[in-house]
């Protein structure tokens, strides 16, 4: 019986693909056949491109035989990826999900894109997301809404809905996402997959259509703890292009200096011993879900086995953390959207007879309601006579969120919170409630304010057989240790083994 290449990991794949027990051609057609099995029921692509991959891949198993030194140092040449709709791929669709952008095609790659195509990865496509990342369910896209496979009537949460689906579906191996206030980690938390939000600055964010230019950062969603450092490897690092990217390997004088170049799956050692892991009660409350809560509370049990040190401590910013992050959010928006007017690219009304018409029109039609009501928002906070009283303020308190970041760092190791207040919730059951769509994000906007880096894991299943995502928190540029503490519990818990999604539909 021949083997289902798409249940494998990449670390898996890359093993058969350089013991030349497989091929790139292989791997590509296994997925293009998942895709056209599993594509209508979840509505996890905007774009595909797997006739182009497979070419790709094709060219790759040619050269793959003829230079195998070529390939000494691109282990995973030839597996192909699936890609978010707000990242620019240069001569495919780039639409952000958005009536906006719904023919734009970028003259340019991102640069995690070039250093995908560096590695010879293969982009299968472009996948579905919340219009221009803003959601929590991927229900605001302009194209479809994306289904979760462990349950077809739920959300796969968002806004990198479609790209923890695909991975969940096993429709590609891995994903790039993007995570401004949790839209990594909480649709991997839903799906039931691996989902890390970098520290800002360690991902180069060019070519990413930005939302909040401040709290965006670019990160990978996987099926496991290594495949996630691995793709961190590939698409980390310094880049001139991108203003807030920060390099870590040339200036000795800053305290995140890094003497060689860092090598994430070395700091997968299952170990945990002596650790020192803050729980913060303030994110256990009234709010979160018992079972959310039991399942947490059993990984921490495990940490205790495992020889870590764990305290129980007060962190009360969870209660102001969400109002700040969506006053900065919107108020990044509303001036990072305002370069869609219909004059210079994207998408132009036909009804307007003066210039006025013709940007309100085109606008109007343009953005779908979340994107309208952020934007609204956000020009508000900026206004006169509102500026100081929420913008500046928030600005304010995101100081402190990050001094007090500052603090727990100075006695934990790592952080453990839970991911989102629930499981998945049926598609539709908050489209008329935006602000309990908000709190959703309650658990994890505090980590973009402070530009820290943090992981998902999925920790066990609710009575309904939903995945539940434990979030480990790190400080600034700290991914070895949090990607260490999420793989201790990975080996351990053995999630992919006991749980797989069953796409049924309720």
């Amino acid at each position: 019986m021949n083997e289902d290449l798409t249940k494998l990991t990449v670390y898996e794949l890359s093993k058969k693909l350089n013991n030349n027990e497989t091929t790139s051609e292989d791997i590509v057609k296994a997925y293009n056949n998942k895709i056209n099995e599993k594509e209508n029921d979840i509505n996890a692509f905007i774009t595909l491109t797997t006739d182009e991959a497979l070419k790709k891949a094709k060219e790759v198993d040619k050269e793959r035989k003829c230079n195998l030194d070529k390939f000494k140092n691109k282990k995973y040449a030839g597996i192909p990826i699936g890609i978010k709709d707000n990242l620019c791929t240069k001569g495919v669709k780039t639409t952000c999900a958005s009536k906006m952008l719904e023919n734009f095609i970028s003259p340019y790659d991102a640069t995690v894109v070039d250093k995908l195509n560096d590695e010879e990865i293969l982009s299968l496509g472009k996948l579905n997301m919340d219009e221009f990342a803003m959601g929590s369910s991927t229900e605001n896209s302009a194209m479809k809404i994306t289904h979760n496979p462990w349950n077809l009537s739920r959300v796969p949460g968002g806004s990198s809905g479609g790209s923890a689906a695909a991975v969940a579906a096993n429709m590609v191996p891995w994903a790039l996402g993007s995570d401004t206030g949790g839209s990594i980690r909480e649709p991997s938390a839903f799906c039931g997959v691996v989902g890390l939000k970098p520290t800002y600055g360690l991902v180069s964010r060019f070519g990413l259509v930005a939302f909040a230019s401040s709290l965006d950062q670019v990160g990978p969603i996987t099926k496991d703890v290594r495949d996630a450092a691995i793709l961190l490897n590939i698409i980390s690092g310094y880049d001139d292009k991108d203003s807030t990217s920060y390099d870590l390997y040339n200036n000795e004088n800053s305290k995140y200096y890094k003497k060689e170049k860092i090598d994430y799956t070395k700091a997968l050692k299952k170990d945990v011993k002596g650790l020192k892991i803050g729980v913060p009660k303030e994110f256990f409350g009234d709010g979160i879900n018992k079972e959310v809560k039991e399942k947490i509370y059993e990984a921490i049990d495990l940490y205790k086995r495992k020889g870590a040190i764990i305290e129980e401590f007060s962190f009360d910013i969870s209660s102001y953390a969400l109002a700040t992050y969506y006053i900065i959010a919107c108020a990044e928006a509303s001036s990072n959207l305002g370069r869609f007017d219909g004059i210079r690219y994207g998408y132009r009304t036909k009804n307007f007879t003066n210039l006025r018409e013709l940007y309100k029109n085109s606008r109007s039609e343009g953005f779908g309601k979340e994107v309208k009501r952020r934007i609204i928002l956000g020009t508000y906070v900026l206004s006169s006579g509102y500026y100081d009283a929420y913008y500046k303020k928030a600005q304010k308190v995101r100081s402190y969120v990050i001094q007090k970041f500052n603090e727990a760092f100075s006695k934990y190791d790592v952080l453990l919170t839970p991911v989102s207040p629930t499981t998945a919730f049926d598609i539709g059951s908050k489209s008329n409630n935006p602000l309990e769509m908000y709190l959703a994000d309650i658990c994890t906007v505090s980590v973009n304010i402070a530009s820290v880096p943090a992981i998902s894991v999925p920790c066990g299943v609710d009575s309904n057989g939903m995945p539940i995502g434990m979030q480990i928190i790190g400080n600034k540029f700290d991914e070895e240790k949090i990607l260490n503490v999420a793989y201790t519990f990975e080996q351990e818990a053995k999630f992919r083994e006991k749980y797989q999604p069953d796409f049924r539909k309720e």
